[in-house]
């Protein structure tokens, strides 16, 4: 365990206690997405990401289709703006982070079952309908930096059924993309404790690419172009 790591995770610690009286008072007022925000700006910054934004956020009711790296990839995001994420169900149960995810509203479902697919696409879609873009990682996992992995289609039904706008949005992280990538067989708490001791800032391009009409195309056509778009910028087609 590093300076740079307890110094980090005290910091971290301290902002979040600040923060959750002010995410109580807010949340009266269904504010509260921006305490999160707030927050995990700093969270972002403070693990040594340098954001920079390119294109127009969607805002209201919508879909962000993103391609994933790291768990960086969530206060990146969260931290740019006011979004909720999907989340496997697993998270829920993971003490500090699975408390925070709630926190952050996040809906969480079990992908490997598909006896639940129409309940989950349900969950989706009632979230989509509540004002704050709600976040999809498609691939269903973190890739290795280098390939965009297939994505899965069964959760875009919810952008179809709610009929809301979907928007590609592509991390970036240029030529470290690969070092900061989630390592295949790695686990959480070995991953965290690598980028928390990582000692140089890396900078991220985040690309929010020409949003597409979730209204009028069904799921796979969804998946196949979201793909296609994060692709493009990547490099990759």
């Amino acid at each position: 365990m590093t300076f740079r790591m307890v110094a980090r995770v005290l910091v971290m610690a301290v902002l979040l206690i600040v923060c959750l009286p002010i995410y109580g008072v807010f949340r009266l007022f269904g504010r509260h997405t921006a305490v999160v925000s707030f927050y995990l700006s700093w969270v972002a910054w403070l693990l040594g990401l340098r954001i920079l934004v390119k294109g127009v956020p969607v805002r209201g009711n919508a879909l962000y289709v993103a391609n994933h790296i790291s768990w960086l990839d969530i206060p990146a995001i969260a931290g740019t703006v006011h979004a909720r994420f999907i989340a496997k169900s697993e998270i829920a149960g993971w003490s500090v982070i699975g408390w925070l995810a709630k926190l952050g509203g996040s809906v969480f479902v079990r992908r490997q079952s598909r006896s639940e697919t129409r309940v989950q696409a349900n969950a989706v879609s009632a979230a989509l309908t509540e004002g704050v873009p709600v976040v999809l990682f498609p691939e269903a996992g973190t890739g290795d930096g280098i390939a965009l992995s297939p994505f899965r289609p069964s959760l875009f039904v919810s952008a179809n059924e709610a009929r809301v706008t979907v928007q590609p949005v592509v991390l970036d992280y240029g030529t470290r993309q690969a070092e900061i990538a989630w390592p295949d067989g790695a686990g959480f708490v070995s991953e965290m404790k690598r980028m928390l001791n990582r000692p140089a800032p890396v900078r991220l391009t985040l690309h929010f690419q020409p949003p597409l009409d979730g209204a009028t195309a069904d799921r796979k056509r969804l998946a196949a172009e979201t793909h296609t778009a994060i692709s493009k910028v990547l490099g990759q087609v």
